[in-house]
C-alpha cells in the first residue's frame, strides 16, 4: 500500500472519530438541555454547572428567566385577588343604594304629587335602572375578565336559543312595530345556556334598538363544519366600515348610535363570553343596508 493510500486511511479514520465524538458530544448537549427543561415544567430547576461552558450559560438565563417568570405570575395573582376583592365590594356596596333609591322613585311615581315632580320621580327611576344596569354589566364583565366564572359549554339544542333571545325583545319590538322573526332551525351546538344566551340577547337586543320603527329583524341559524353560525339580520341603518373594527371593545359607541341608549358593553360581553367558549363573533355591515351580526358556536365542546 501506497504513502498515499496509508495517509488516506488516517486522514479517514481521524474524520471519522471526529464525526463520532461530534455526534456523542451532540447527544450528551441535547440529553442535559432535555433534563433542564423537563426540570424547569416539574418546578425544580436550579443552576448545577458553574463553568465557562455554554450550557452553563444557557441554565443561568433560564434560571433568572424562570425566577422572572415565578414573580410576574405571582404579582398577576396578587392582582386578580384584589380585582375579585374590588368587584365583591362593588357589587356588595351598590346593591342596597340602588335598591332604595328604585324603591323611593317607584314609591314617589306612585304618589300624588303635581305633574312636574311626577316627571322628576319617573327620571329618578329611569337614571336608577340604567345606574343598576350599568353596576350589573361591569360585574358581569370584570368576573368573565379575571376568571371569576367561567362559561360551561355542552351540548345544547339551537333553536331554544334563538327563540328565547326573541322572546325577550318581542314587547320591545312590538312597541316599535318591527317584525321579529326567528327561523326554524334543527341542530346542536356546544354552548353555556345561560351565558351565550346573555350573549345572544345582547345582539338581538342592539338590532332592535337601532332598527328603525316598521323595520325587520331576522335570528336563524346554519351548520358549517366546525360550527354552528348564528346571524341576526336587521335592516338598520348600518355601520361604516372604519367603525366595524371597534364596535367589540369596551364602552365604544358608533357616531350614529350616540343619542340611542346604551353603554357600549353588550357587543363587548357578547365577544368575551363566544370566545371563553370557542366560539367568536363577526359582523356585515354597509351604511344604508342594515347590518348582519354572526356568532359561531363550536358543534362540540373543547377538550382541554
Amino acid at each position: 500500500m501506497t504513502a498515499a493510500a496509508w495517509a488516506f486511511l488516517a486522514l479517514a479514520a481521524v474524520c471519522a472519530a471526529f464525526g463520532l465524538w461530534q455526534w456523542a458530544a451532540r447527544r450528551r448537549t441535547l440529553r442535559r438541555l432535555n433534563g433542564m427543561l423537563d426540570r424547569a415544567i416539574a418546578g425544580g430547576f436550579a443552576e448545577d454547572r458553574f463553568d465557562e461552558t455554554e450550557l452553563s450559560a444557557l441554565e443561568g438565563k433560564l434560571a433568572r428567566f424562570l425566577r422572572g417568570s415565578a414573580h410576574v405570575q405571582k404579582t398577576v395573582e396578587r392582582e386578580q385577588a384584589a380585582v375579585k376583592a374590588l368587584i365583591a365590594d362593588i357589587s356588595h356596596q351598590t346593591r342596597t343604594p340602588i335598591s332604595n333609591l328604585l324603591l323611593y322613585g317607584s314609591l314617589l311615581s306612585e304618589s300624588s304629587l303635581p305633574p312636574q315632580q311626577q316627571e322628576q320621580a319617573r327620571a329618578i327611576m329611569i337614571q336608577g335602572e340604567k345606574l343598576s344596569f350599568l353596576i350589573q354589566t361591569l360585574v358581569k364583565a370584570s368576573r368573565l375578565e379575571t376568571g371569576i366564572v367561567v362559561p360551561s359549554p355542552s351540548r345544547h339544542r339551537v333553536d331554544a336559543l334563538l327563540e328565547e333571545a326573541a322572546g325577550q325583545e318581542e314587547q320591545a319590538a312590538q312597541k316599535k312595530e318591527i317584525t321579529l322573526r326567528v327561523i326554524p332551525f334543527d341542530g346542536s351546538a356546544a354552548f353555556d345556556p345561560r351565558w351565550t344566551g346573555e350573549a345572544l340577547g345582547n345582539v338581538v337586543n342592539n338590532a332592535v334598538k337601532y332598527t328603525p320603527a316598521g323595520g325587520t329583524v331576522t335570528i336563524c341559524a346554519q351548520m358549517l363544519d366546525g360550527f354552528c353560525r348564528v346571524d341576526v339580520t336587521d335592516s338598520g341603518p348600518g355601520i361604516p366600515e372604519g367603525e366595524q373594527g371597534e364596535i367589540f371593545n369596551r364602552f365604544y359607541r358608533g357616531v350614529g348610535t350616540r343619542a340611542a341608549g346604551g353603554l357600549g358593553l353588550g357587543l363587548y360581553l357578547a365577544r368575551e363570553i363566544l370566545t371563553l367558549q370557542g366560539g367568536y363573533i363577526k359582523v356585515s355591515s354597509s351604511p344604508g343596508k342594515g347590518s348582519t351580526f354572526s356568532l359561531y358556536l363550536p358543534r362540540e365542546a373543547n377538550r382541554i
